[in-house]
C-alpha cells in the first residue's frame, strides 16, 4: 500500500515544499529541540541529604528518618509489649537456601516456585526466534 502512494507521489510531487507526506505511509519526525545554556560558569545548587543524627539518647528512643512530614518531631519508639509478637520472630539474616527449608512447610514450596519461575524466565531470554 505504501508503494502505491510512493509511485503516485513520484508522478505527482507535492505542491508545496513544506508539505508532509504522511498520506504515503512515511513518517515525519519533529525537529530536535535546541537546548540553550543560560550562562557559563553558573553552577546548580548542590542537593543536600538529610542531616545525620549522632545523639545516642535520641537514637535509642526515637525512630529516626520515619517521619513523613517536613516539620515535626520524630516518631517515638513504644515499649516492646505494645508491638505484635511476630515482629520479634522475623528472620533478619541472609536468605535461607532451599536445602535448609523443610519440605513440609509452605515457605519451602513458595521458594521452589519462585526459583522455577526465575529459571524459566532466564531460559526464555536465551531462546532465539
Amino acid at each position: 500500500m505504501a508503494w502505491v502512494g510512493f509511485l503516485r507521489a513520484a508522478l505527482h510531487p507535492p505542491p508545496a515544499p513544506g508539505l508532509c507526506w504522511t498520506s504515503l505511509g512515511l513518517r515525519c519526525y519533529a525537529k530536535k529541540a535546541v537546548t540553550k545554556v543560560k550562562g557559563k560558569g553558573v553552577s546548580k545548587e548542590d542537593l543536600k541529604g538529610p542531616e545525620v543524627c549522632k545523639d545516642p539518647a535520641l537514637l535509642t528512643t526515637h525512630a529516626m528518618g520515619t517521619n513523613i512530614y517536613k516539620q515535626g518531631p520524630e516518631v517515638a519508639l513504644k515499649p516492646d509489649s505494645e508491638y505484635p509478637e511476630w515482629l520479634f520472630q522475623m528472620h533478619l539474616g541472609p536468605p535461607k537456601k532451599l536445602e535448609d527449608l523443610d519440605p513440609e512447610t509452605m515457605e519451602y514450596w513458595r521458594f521452589l516456585r519462585k526459583a522455577n519461575i526465575k529459571q524459566r524466565n532466564q531460559l526464555g531470554k536465551a531462546r532465539g526466534f
